[in-house]
C-alpha cells in the first residue's frame, strides 16, 4: 500500500444511505454448521458448536456491521433454526423483511465441519438436499420493493448448484434470480462470487447455467484461479490448467493475473473481475492476496502477500467480498473504489480468518488499524 493512502474507513460519510432502504441486497442459503467442540472426529463427537454458515449471509454481515444498509433474502423453516437465522441477521443490522417462511417440518441446510491440523485436512459434509432455501422460487419475493433502492445485488454460484444437488427438475433459485433481475433498478450493479463446489454439481452443469447468467447479468465477477481452470479449462498466464490443478504454479506475476482477468472480462462480458488467491502452506498458516481489473484496463494487486495464522478459514473469501463491496459502495465503482475495496477486503479477511466460525465479527476500527500497521509497522502490542 502506498504511504499516503487517503481513506479512513472509520470516518467514511455514510449519510447518503440514511433513510433509504437497503442499498446492498443478497440472497441464498444459510446453513446450520456443526463443529466438534471436543476435538473428536465427527463420528465420535458428543458435543458440537452450533453456528451459521453461508456465503451470502457472511457478505451481508460484514457490510451491515460497517454501516451499509443491507438486506438478506432466503427461505427458512418456521422453526427454531429458521428463527436463529433471522435473529442472527437482525443482530448485525441486516434487514430480514423479505425472508420467505416454509413449513416448520421442512429441513434447513446443514454443514458438518471437522477442523483439521497439519497434515490432516479439514473436512466438510453437506446435508443440503431438499432444503427449504433450495426451493426459494419465483413469485415468493416482492423483488420490486426489495430492490427499490439497491445499488449492488450479490449472489453466489453455490446458490445455483443446489437444484442439481437435490436432483430437482426445476432450478428454483435460478428462476428467482431471473425474476429479481427483471425488477432491479437500471443503475443497480450485480456481483457474483463464482464459488464452484464439485459436491453440488459437475463442471459441465455449472458451465451450462453460469455462462449465460454471468454474460447477461453480472457486472462484477469474483473468482479464483483454480475454479476457472477446473470449470472452464482456462490458463493463468504462463500456467496451464493442468499445472494449476496439480498445484504446480510458481511465482504468479502481474502479467499472469492481467492475462486471466482480461480474458475473463471479455469472455463473460464483466465490467470488473476480481481474483482472490490463497496459498495454503499448511492448515495453520496460509498466505493471501488478491487482484482486480476493470474493463478499462485499470489493474490493482495487493501490495504484498500477507500471512495468516488460521483459526478458521471458512467465510474468508466471503469476508473479502464484503470488504471489496464496501470500497465500491463508499468510493464508487471506478478505480478509487476498486483500490479501496481491494485493500479493505484483504485486511478484513485476514482478521476474520483468525476468528472461529464463518461470520465476520469484526469492526471498521480493527480493519483501519491493520491497514495502518501494514504501512507504518508495529501493531503487535496488546490493545488495552
Amino acid at each position: 500500500m502506498e504511504k499516503n493512502f487517503a481513506f479512513n474507513i472509520t470516518q467514511d460519510d455514510l449519510s447518503r444511505f440514511s433513510g433509504k432502504g437497503p442499498i446492498f441486497v443478497t440472497f441464498g442459503e444459510t446453513l446450520i454448521r456443526e463443529t466438534p467442540a471436543d476435538f473428536q472426529r465427527l463420528e465420535r463427537t458428543e458435543n458440537v458448536y452450533i453456528s451459521l454458515a453461508g456465503s451470502e449471509l457472511t457478505v451481508a454481515t460484514l457490510l451491515a456491521r460497517f454501516g451499509v444498509p443491507s438486506a438478506y433474502i432466503t427461505r427458512v423453516p418456521d422453526n427454531p433454526y429458521g428463527w436463529m437465522v433471522r435473529d442472527t441477521a437482525r443482530s448485525h443490522g441486516i434487514d430480514t423483511e423479505y425472508f420467505v417462511w416454509a413449513n416448520k417440518a421442512e429441513p434447513i441446510g446443514r454443514l458438518l465441519y471437522e477442523i483439521g491440523r497439519t497434515p490432516r485436512k479439514s473436512v466438510g459434509w453437506y446435508q443440503r438436499m431438499y432444503s427449504a432455501a433450495s426451493r426459494l422460487g419465483s413469485g415468493m419475493v416482492n423483488w420490486k420493493n426489495a430492490l427499490r433502492n439497491c445499488e449492488l445485488f450479490h449472489t453466489s454460484g453455490i446458490t445455483f448448484g443446489l437444484a442439481y444437488h437435490s436432483h430437482y427438475e426445476q432450478n428454483y433459485l435460478l428462476d428467482a434470480f431471473y425474476e429479481a433481475m427483471s425488477h432491479k433498478p437500471p443503475s443497480c450493479w450485480v456481483g457474483l462470487d463464482f464459488n464452484y463446489r464439485a459436491t453440488l454439481w459437475r463442471a459441465e452443469q455449472c458451465r451450462e447455467v453460469m455462462t449465460p447468467l454471468i454474460r447477461e447479468h453480472v457486472d462484477i465477477l469474483i473468482t479464483t484461479i483454480e475454479d476457472m481452470a477446473t470449470v472452464y479449462g482456462f490458463s493463468c498466464g504462463q500456467y496451464s490448467p493442468e499445472q494449476i490443478d496439480k498445484g504446480e504454479m510458481g511465482e504468479i506475476t502481474d502479467n499472469d493475473l492481467r492475462s486471466l482477468a482480461s480474458h475473463l472480462g471479455e469472455y463473460f462480458n464483466a465490467k470488473i473481475v476480481a481474483i482472490t488467491i490463497r496459498y495454503p502452506d499448511s492448515f495453520e498458516e496460509n498466505r493471501w492476496e488478491s487482484a482486480v481489473m476493470d474493463s478499462q484496463g485499470h489493474f490493482f494487486r495487493s501490495p504484498a502477500v500477507k500471512s495468516i495464522t488460521l483459526l478458521d478459514r471458512l467465510g474468508g473469501g466471503d469476508t473479502w467480498n464484503g470488504g471489496f463491496y464496501y470500497g465500491l459502495l463508499t468510493a464508487g465503482f471506478g478505480p478509487e473504489g476498486i483500490h479501496k475495496g481491494l485493500l479493505v477486503g484483504d485486511a478484513a479477511t485476514r482478521i476474520k480468518q483468525t476468528l472461529m466460525f464463518d461470520l465476520p465479527i469484526i469492526t471498521k476500527a480493527e480493519v483501519q488499524d491493520l491497514l495502518k500497521a501494514d504501512v507504518e509497522g508495529g501493531g503487535k502490542r496488546v490493545s488495552r
